[in-house]
């Protein structure tokens, strides 16, 4: 299949010119096509690489698509998770999943098994569009996180595994009223100052309890299974210090600008999540990402918990005068070289078929087909 009159993106360059999709991996591009060859007319829209997304929660969101509400069937959760994905242009991506909960009552990991099941389940039956990896995500602070790496650390699909740390007074906690206001809004808790006090001395015990064994189970396997680690949320230069000490080699989503010089000068690459691109800063209170790309300081965007801002973010910051091809490689070729992905992130013959045609209407850009391994979903 011929692919023609497309604006092609990758490898820091736009160029218009003819894809060739054969047996799910592009071929050398062409300047004609046999008489008999299936061509399809791009229109002049853009052709990007299939976008990599290293960190989406959007599959708990499925099968917990309400507070109290877990979705019967799990396998259905999971296949509209992958329906959504690809509708989004991600044709590769990390399900990040929770292993524990810093104060949600366990809903979290009550869900975790069913989900690694459904998702094996449907890469065994060949039921996804995209194709799926696994990114644990891991709450330090709660004492099930250690039976829970025993039990699925093994997993083959696991690409990513990132250490979290929730207890208020620090990280993106650091300022415990925006901490008691979120709790507020999520789970209509609302403390005393006494009651509160005492939450927060049980949340440090669990924390100088829990936080130093887990760690060290995590750092290990990673080491010995050469799994790429990551931190999250790292707000003052110690975090930044420790992280690296701990062998992270991807700071996600660090909630200062000194954090992500830090991590820079350190040689770790930053990971911004999409939607602070989208909505014009971070819901949090937090560093914006935009700020982070003017400072030469994001090497990659994930879209965290809406699908969609993958593809938006990157426009965005064109629209904001960033170069357009640059910014594709944040959802692109940089992810893939993050995980260790060769086969794909970029437009080039031998790489797998994972293309995404676009087009800008009202400066909106809206997917028009999408391709995995060479097969058209969309």
């Amino acid at each position: 299949m011929h692919l023609t009159n497309a604006l092609v993106v990758t490898d820091g360059t736009i160029r218009e010119g003819t894809i060739t999709i054969h047996e799910g991996a592009i071929s050398a591009c062409l300047s004609s096509t046999g008489r008999d060859e299936v061509v399809l007319d791009c229109e002049g829209d853009f052709l990007l690489p299939g976008l990599i997304d290293i960190h989406t929660d959007n599959v708990e969101h499925h099968v917990r698509p309400r507070p109290g509400v877990r979705w019967p069937s799990i396998l259905a959760a999971v296949l509209a998770h992958d329906r959504q994905i690809v509708a989004s242009g991600i044709t590769t991506v990390l399900d990040a999943l929770s292993f524990g909960d810093y104060d949600g009552g366990g809903e979290r990991v009550a869900i975790l098994d069913a989900v690694i099941e459904a998702i094996s389940l449907a890469k065994h039956e060949a039921l996804f569009h995209a194709d799926h990896y696994l990114h644990f995500r891991c709450e330090m602070s709660d004492p099930i996180v250690r039976p829970l790496i025993d039990r699925h650390f093994g997993n083959a699909d696991l690409r990513l595994v990132s250490m979290m740390d929730h207890t208020p007074g620090q990280r993106q906690y650091r300022d415990l009223s925006i901490f008691r206001e979120f709790r507020r809004k999520k789970n209509s808790r609302i403390w005393t100052d006494a009651e509160f006090a005492v939450y927060l001395d049980e949340q440090r015990q669990r924390q100088s309890r829990e936080v130093p064994l887990s760690k060290r189970t995590i750092i290990e396997f990673c080491k010995d299974a050469r799994i790429p680690l990551a931190s999250h949320d790292d707000t003052t230069l110690s975090d930044v210090d420790e992280s690296l000490a701990a062998g992270v080699s991807i700071s996600e989503f660090p909630t200062t600008l000194e954090a992500a010089r830090r991590a820079n000068e350190l040689g770790m690459k930053v990971v911004m999540g999409a939607p602070n691109i989208v909505l014009g800063g971070s819901h949090s209170g937090n560093v914006a990402a935009a700020d982070l790309a003017n400072s030469g300081l994001l090497d990659g965007l994930t879209s965290d918990y809406v699908p969609g801002s993958l593809l938006h973010a990157a426009f965005a910051l064109a629209a904001q005068g960033f170069d357009l091809a640059e910014t594709i490689a944040l959802v692109t070729q940089n992810p893939a070289a993050l995980l260790g992905f060769t086969d794909r992130g970029r437009i080039a013959p031998g790489l797998r078929a994972d293309l995404v045609r676009v087009r800008l209407v009202h400066g909106v850009p809206v997917i028009r087909n999408v391709w995995v391994a060479g097969r058209q979903y969309l």
